[in-house]
C-alpha cells in the first residue's frame, strides 16, 4: 500500500516550517519586497510534490532560495549602496505638519490612504505630527510634536516629584508663619510686669530718691 500521501504532507509541513524559521520570523507586514518574493516561492514550491513533482528536490529549491535570502540580507548588512538598490530607503510624507506632495506623488500614495494609517496609529491631526516617513516595509512610521506627544510614566513621575517639592516648601512656610503668629506681642513695661519681674522704673523715681 502506497503511503506517500501520508508522510509527504507531514515532511512538507515540517520543512516548510524550517525554511521559514530560518529565513527570518518577521510577519508579512514587516518583509521587504526580497523576502516577500522568497516566501511566495516557497508558498509555490512546497505545493508541488502533492502535484506529482520529486518532494527532495522541491525542499532543495526551497533551501536554495532561503540561502540566497540570506546572502542577500548579509550583503544588506555590509553595503549601504545594495541595501537602497533592494531594500530602499525611508521617504517624508509629512514634515512639520505639512504633506511633501512630491514624495506623496512619487509613492501613488494618496492622503487618504496616508490619513487611514495615521487614525489606525491614533493620530487625529496632520497639523500635530513632526515628522512622518514611510518605512521599506510599508509601514509609516511617525514622531508627534512635543505639545502633542502623550505625558510618558517618566515625565509624570519627575513633574509629581516637582509638584510634591513645592507642596513642602508651601508647608514649611506656612508652618513658620502660623508658629510667628501665635506668640503673644511684647509688650510695654507697666506696674503689673514690674512685679511679676520683680524690678522697678528707677527712671520714674529717681526724683524721689
Amino acid at each position: 500500500m502506497d503511503f506517500e500521501w501520508l508522510w509527504k504532507p507531514i515532511l512538507i509541513v515540517v520543512g516548510g516550517t524550517l525554511l521559514l524559521r530560518v529565513a527570518g520570523r518577521k510577519s508579512i507586514s514587516q518583509m521587504t519586497l526580497a523576502q516577500t518574493v522568497i516566501m511566495i516561492g516557497i508558498g509555490s514550491l512546497l505545493v508541488q510534490p502533492i502535484a506529482g513533482e520529486g518532494i527532495w528536490t522541491t525542499l532543495a529549491v526551497g533551501g536554495i532560495l532561503v540561502i540566497t535570502l540570506v546572502l542577500m540580507e548579509y550583503v544588506q548588512i555590509k553595503s549601504n549602496n545594495v541595501e537602497k538598490l533592494i531594500t530602499g530607503k525611508s521617504k517624508i510624507l509629512i514634515e512639520n505638519g505639512q504633506l511633501n506632495e512630491k514624495n506623496l506623488k512619487k509613492l501613488r500614495l494618496t492622503v487618504d490612504q496616508l490619513e487611514m494609517n495615521l487614525r489606525q496609529k491614533s493620530v487625529s491631526n496632520i497639523s500635530d505630527v513632526e515628522w512622518a516617513t514611510l518605512e521599506p516595509n510599508g509601514q509609516v512610521g511617525f514622531m508627534l510634536k512635543t505639545a502633542a506627544q502623550p505625558v510618558t510614566k517618566r515625565e509624570f513621575q519627575l513633574l509629581q516629584q516637582q509638584l510634591n517639592d513645592v507642596l513642602f516648601l508651601l508647608n514649611s512656610q506656612l508652618a513658620n508663619q502660623m508658629q510667628q503668629n501665635a506668640q503673644p506681642p511684647k509688650q510695654a513695661p507697666n506696674l503689673f510686669t514690674e512685679v511679676d519681674t520683680n524690678s522697678s522704673n528707677k527712671e520714674n523715681t529717681k526724683h524721689l530718691q
